[in-house]
């Protein structure tokens, strides 16, 4: 039996865990709200992030992150912008490191994968990304996602063990492709938001679905990219996802921001996070240092930094038309 940690109490790592710990197998929950560890212990739920679904018996929940040192890999389910810290934190080990969030990180700019190879140089790493509400997950339902990794025998030898006939694993090396899909969807999400927020209608998203999937992979291609990784689960498949539903939180911000509500006051009141909102700065950054157009992205950096809507909108419509190709 092979043991899975989780790295990460919140509704996505509980619904990974549950996913790991299926089929008689067991998984490790590692969680730094001490209400989390006792809800899933005694409990057999995590009653914080995600109450009223019942776990798994094969889940047990910890506060040491000492714990995690023997198991077969760690599905690290923290906030982007907190991994690099809790990575530094998580005993020495060479185990797999299976990246499950999504963003940039802030500071450096850099992709998760390349920040989980500066803190552990010696653990293999890599990136499950797709369409994923942590709901539905748990719940057992139908669910396909992307498992990047340079070394395709450790991806097999993952998904081997995650893989179920409700939760299926589709296998690349494109490590960046999958990663840049998750972290520029948020983003866009957040736009998607602000249209229905303002109610501008369904045809203004679907043209913003496909606008967006235009920079997404002018952006993704520019770092070396593959084209056909952002046209699948990791990227369009997930755009349309969050794009598209209030159970996404980027989409629920900005939809608040649509109604015209502060960015800093949505996310005051917020348990959990919306990544988005810290990978929209920093990826209209990189963009315009590499001469990449991503006029959406930059819109939503204006907007999570105060700038009227209407204002904002109006300079996104008055821009002038261009052929359609990407």
């Amino acid at each position: 039996m092979t043991t899975i940690g989780i790295i990460g109490g919140g509704a996505w790592g509980t619904a990974l865990a549950q996913v790991a710990a299926s089929d008689g197998q067991q998984a490790l929950v590692w969680a730094r709200e001490p209400e989390v560890v006792a809800s899933i212990n005694a409990a057999h739920e995590n009653s914080l992030f995600l109450p009223g679904r019942k776990l798994s018996e094969g889940i047990r929940a910890t506060g040491d992150i000492g714990d995690l040192a023997d198991c077969f890999a760690w599905l690290v389910v923290t906030p982007a912008q907190h991994m690099r810290s809790v990575l530094a934190e998580a005993p020495a080990s060479n185990v797999p490191l299976v990246l499950c969030s999504k963003g940039i990180e802030e500071g450096s700019g850099e992709l998760l994968h390349d920040v989980a190879h500066e803190v552990r140089p010696d653990a293999p790493v890599a990136v499950l990304s797709g369409p994923t509400f942590a709901h539905e997950v748990a719940q057992g339902m139908p669910t396909a996602v992307t498992l990047a990794a340079r070394d395709l025998e450790l991806a097999e030898r993952l998904r081997q063990r995650l893989s179920r006939s409700t939760f299926r694993i589709y296998l690349t090396d494109d490590v960046a492709g999958a990663e840049i899909g998750g972290a520029v969807k948020n983003v866009l999400a957040i736009a998607c938001g602000v249209v229905e927020g303002r109610g501008l209608g369904q045809n203004a998203r679907a043209a913003l679905i496909g606008r967006g999937f235009a920079e997404m992979t002018r952006f993704g291609v520019g770092l070396g990219a593959r084209r056909e990784t952002l046209a699948g689960l990791s990227g369009l498949g997930d755009l349309v996802l969050t794009c598209s539903s209030t159970s996404s939180r980027n989409y629920s911000l900005g939809v608040g921001i649509g109604l015209g509500k502060s960015a800093k006051e949505l996310m005051a009141d917020r348990r959990t996070v919306a990544e988005g909102a810290f990978t929209a700065p920093v990826l209209a950054r990189l963009a315009e240092a590499r001469g990449i157009d991503m006029p959406i992205v930059a819109a939503v950096a204006r907007l999570l930094e105060g700038a009227d809507v209407d204002s904002v909108l109006g300079s996104v419509l008055a821009r002038p038309p261009r052929a359609e190709g990407l």
